[in-house]
């Protein structure tokens, strides 16, 4: 499994910053893997939020395009891109650097959702650049938690398991404040989002981090 940071760098490394001249959409981009053995794991909670926020929007997910599952839709007049790429998560810069171009979004525009383990099961965290060494035309970031391995658990294994009855329940419930959470993004903007969504998560991991997974 990529570091982190080097899968972010594949993912948008030919892609310009591109100065907004009008209206634009955002594009959501959701990690996972495809096929029927990754369905409802940990590592594809990213697939799930956006097929979660789909449902919610009514947007169909079945077009294919640049290797992704595509739909697209609008929420109260912001128009939304919605992608699950195809081709397992180290390579889905093949899929969502020319998506993004293809739509001639500055990176300030799209999206990546994604697990983490650094986040107690069913906590989100948006943020609005990379990180350290990020440069001009950052993408923003929702992690979505799954917590940690128990004990000596290889960590790789832990994510590619389905989650169990109680975890499960706890994701669930995160999916659904993760539509409010993009639905207050296309409406609200970027920075009013970070500073709601985050406020309210920060109390729910207090409450959550001793829970068991």
């Amino acid at each position: 499994m990529l570091h982190c940071s080097k899968l972010f760098r594949r993912l948008f490394h030919a892609l310009p910053s591109v100065p907004s001249s009008g209206p634009q959409p955002w594009l959501f981009i959701g990690l996972g893997n495809p096929g029927e053995k990754y369905q409802s794991t940990r590592h594809n909670v990213g697939f799930d939020m956006i097929s979660t926020f789909a449902q919610a929007l009514g947007i169909s997910m079945n077009s294919v395009h640049f290797k992704s599952h595509f739909g697209e839709g609008e929420f109260e007049g912001t128009p939304v891109l919605l992608a699950k790429p195809q081709t397992y998560m180290n390579l889905s810069g093949e899929s969502t650097g020319p998506l993004a171009a293809y739509y001639k979004l500055p990176l300030n525009r799209v999206l990546v959702i994604y697990d983490d383990m650094d986040l107690p099961c069913g906590v989100l965290r948006i943020q609005p650049r990379g990180g350290h060494g990020h440069h001009n035309g950052e993408f923003c970031r929702l992690r979505v938690g799954i917590g940690r391995p128990p004990g000596q658990m290889d960590p790789k294994a832990f994510m590619l398991q389905k989650f169990n009855k109680t975890a499960r329940v706890r994701i669930d419930a995160a999916l659904e404040e993760g539509v409010e959470i993009l639905k207050m993004l296309l409406t609200k903007g970027l920075t009013e989002c970070v500073n709601s969504a985050n406020a309210e998560q920060k109390y729910k991991h207090l409450r959550v981090q001793n829970l068991p997974c």
